[in-house]
């Protein structure tokens, strides 16, 4: 069926069809990832020496920030990693 969909609007192999809130979705997560980096960045700078509970917190942090991303969010199935 999307191959079919695909020649109907004259797609190419490299091209593909993304709804707005998916693409919006992802933007936000990505922007989400982004700020958790900046954070963890900062927390751990070593200037201020961290503590254990420090880089605890900030990797549960990153882990949250990237888990969304990969989970397939058309199909639901998370990936290994």
């Amino acid at each position: 069926m999307a191959r079919q969909r695909a020649s109907e609007l004259a797609l190419s192999e490299d091209e593909l069809v993304v709804t707005r809130s998916e693409l919006d979705a992802l933007r936000d997560q990505i922007f989400i990832l982004k700020c958790a980096i900046d954070d963890v960045e900062q927390d751990l700078d070593p200037s201020i020496d961290p503590t254990t509970r420090d880089f605890k917190a900030a990797l549960t942090w990153l882990l949250d920030a990237a888990k969304p991303l990969v989970t397939d969010s058309i199909t639901g199935v998370s990936h290994p990693g």
